[in-house]
């Protein structure tokens, strides 16, 4: 409904756009002011302005994916073309009527090439300098400490092994570990057991496996999480992109990411783009059937070796807790309602750590107080390219990296992929190793590669 709403202003929008970029152009290229030139200008804007549209209306086809993928660019481009042009606009303004500079050298046909010339290269060079920025995926480490001991299976064996009395040890290590439960007895089994420890946790999130991310994204991506040798790799929501079909050569895809090596598994939430519904330029559109995942989005992830955690939890090595949360706008199927932060504790020994996986930054004060240690987020983008950084960042409270919520750790990352526009202005396409210290004072500290 909004999409529709809104088709009036694009087309104004694109009018006001097109007018004052072929009003530049036309004095240095006098054959675009009439004619076959204007003729033919009108024609490429009209069609990469309808691209989006055009890519929405086709079949499931190579060319349907060809266009999706002009649009995401134009998208990009258009954005940095009003951008620029209103800065100019504003400047043209000020000149005129608070500077009282001569309209008549102010609109002179050597001022608007020197102006249209220096907005092109602006808008051009911003565009190029996104789309190559967008695929690049850095590195973004942080630090914490959470006071509690990390209690692992395996010093439990050992101290048992050592002739210690009254342990009783059920295990769930290694890759893709779920539940287990632990009993250790007093004396040197149990001091043994509460020997801190350190966790490599890498959060990746947003990879919008789709029409702008693909293998090669996916194969910068697992590299570099393979490199950080980690103990758990979570990601935290928007796997996909709205369309199972977009998904560049699944089995493939799958292969990669089986690729990703982690001691206890690979553990994922879903987020709100995790679902199969029509998307025309980001805006959504009403559907009788619930907006849930689509069964091959389901079945992907078990054959690319990724748990969905779907508003649950696992204990992990009999050590510490993993919660992954249902979207909070779009739980998904058979989830009506996605559990508060009090439910979610409310069976948990707090006297163990308690990780969450939250594809949204959300609630992050009721979690702290329901006793949750580590909240790991992403949706945001931070905010994906300049000035949206900016502009949406007050919405939030965490909009972007680290935030200490009483003794709780909040980390949220900018993601892997893209929505929208195939560009990233301002922000980082990103990984986040995360090295938890246990049973210490609680501090933390971030750095970037």
């Amino acid at each position: 409904m909004v999409a529709f709403l809104l088709t009036p202003i694009y087309l104004l929008v694109n009018i006001y756009i097109y007018k004052r970029t072929i009003g530049w152009m036309a004095v240095g290229i006098s054959g675009l002011r009439h004619g076959a030139g204007r003729a033919v200008s009108i024609a490429v804007y009209v069609f990469f302005a309808v691209s989006s549209l055009i890519a929405f209306l086709l079949p499931q086809s190579e060319l349907r994916r060809i266009m999706k993928e002009i649009g995401n660019y134009w998208l990009g481009v258009l954005l940095y073309m009003i951008f620029v042009i209103v800065l100019a606009d504003i400047a043209r303004l000020f000149l005129l009527y608070v500077l009282h500079i001569d309209r008549e050298k102010l609109c002179a046909p050597r001022v608007h090439r020197v102006v249209g010339r220096f907005c092109a290269a602006a808008i051009f060079l911003v565009s190029v300098l996104g789309v190559v920025n967008a695929g690049i995926v850095r590195v973004t480490p942080y630090e914490i400490t959470v006071d509690k001991a990390l209690v692992s299976s395996s010093a439990v064996c050992a101290a048992a092994q050592a002739g210690a009395d009254g342990a009783d040890v059920r295990t769930a290590a290694g890759s893709g570990a779920a539940e287990g439960k632990l009993a250790a007895g007093s004396g040197a089994a149990a001091q043994t057991a509460q020997a801190a420890a350190d966790l490599k946790i890498v959060l990746v999130s947003d990879l919008h496996l789709g029409y702008n991310i693909g293998l090669r994204q996916m194969e910068k991506m697992v590299a570099k999480i393979n490199a950080e040798k980690a103990d758990l790799v979570v990601i935290a929501g928007d796997i996909f992109d709205n369309e199972w079909e977009a998904v560049q050569e699944p089995a493939r895809m799958a292969e990669l990411l089986r690729g990703i090596r982690s001691k206890y598994g690979v553990y994922a939430c879903y987020g709100n783009h995790d679902i199969e519904e029509p998307i025309l330029a980001g805006f959504t559109f009403r559907q009788r059937a619930p907006k849930a995942s689509s069964p091959q989005m389901d079945a992907f992830l078990s054959d690319a070796g990724i748990q969905l955690l779907r508003d649950e939890g696992v204990l992990l090595n009999d050590s510490f807790y993993l919660y992954g949360r249902a979207d909070a706008r779009r739980p998904g199927a058979g989830i009506s309602e996605r559990k508060s932060p009090q439910e979610i504790t409310a069976d948990m020994d707090k006297t163990r750590p308690i990780i969450v996986i939250d594809h949204q930054p959300r609630e992050l004060a009721a979690l702290a107080a329901a006793g949750v240690d580590i909240d790991l987020c992403g949706h945001t983008h931070d905010g994906q390219m300049f000035p949206g950084n900016l502009i949406v960042r007050p919405f939030w409270e965490n909009f972007y990296g680290y935030l200490q919520k009483g003794s709780m750790h909040n980390i949220v990352t900018s993601g892997v992929g893209l929505f929208g526009p195939n560009m990233r202005v301002g922000t980082k396409a990103e990984i986040c190793p995360i090295t938890v210290h246990f049973s210490g004072s609680v501090n933390a500290q971030e750095t970037t590669d």
